[in-house]
């Protein structure tokens, strides 16, 4: 939980990660928010987190806290993943290394449907985006946001990364990876883990689109 009330008093955040794709995603998001976006290689912050968490939102608060005594900024961390409920929630908290720490994401996506086929069950499945925002190691303000769709057969388009391409979004009948940044930034749950977190900050829209 934050250790005070919200307070950002900073016009530039740092966004604690290395992954490109997921860096032009949060400058995408935070776009129309006046807030200036640096990733952790730009703000000169080196080394990793262990994330030990059980949940989304432990292993965010603990990325956000670490990386944050490095910088007198505000680091905003992330802990995101998919869960597909006839793998019992599998990958989860453990997405980005469900075929190994070095697996591509074609080769995650081939064992998670190689899984689904054995399971046998349904395919409906979450996104889920935690953050924190922390400075000097204090939380200053959490979110959570999901988004629930379903698995496709195989994969389709080549936009986003991770599992966007077997990522179904059912309203609009395409995987992620075959939505525009536009409409993505509209549905994604890290679109809605940020809507609220820049609510709860006072800061009002979110990648061009109402908070409320």
């Amino acid at each position: 939980m934050p250790d005070r009330e919200p307070a950002l008093n900073s016009d530039t955040i740092v966004v604690a990660t290395r992954n490109a794709g997921k860096l032009r995603e949060f400058r995408s998001l935070l776009s129309a928010s006046g807030l200036k976006i640096l990733g952790l290689v730009e703000a000169g912050i080196d080394g990793d987190c262990e994330e030990t968490g059980s949940s989304f939102a432990e292993n965010a608060r603990l990325k956000a806290r670490e990386y944050s005594r490095h910088t007198d900024l505000p680091v905003l961390a992330d802990d995101s993943g998919l869960e597909v409920f006839a793998l019992d929630r599998r990958p989860g908290i453990y997405s980005a290394r469900y075929a190994g720490e070095a697996a591509s994401d074609a080769e995650k996506i081939s064992k998670l449907l190689a899984e689904l086929r054995s399971a046998g069950g349904g395919r409906a499945a979450r996104f889920v985006c935690a953050l924190s925002l922390a400075r000097q190691g204090r939380v200053l303000c959490e979110a959570e946001g999901e988004c629930r769709g379903l698995i496709s057969e195989a994969p389709r388009g080549s936009n986003g990364f991770g599992y966007d391409p077997i990522f179904l979004f059912p309203e609009l009948g395409r995987t992620y990876a075959e939505l525009d940044e536009e409409e993505k930034n509209r549905t994604s749950h890290r679109a809605n883990a940020v809507r609220a977190l820049l609510s709860r900050l006072g800061v009002l829209r979110v990648g061009g689109s109402s908070a409320n």
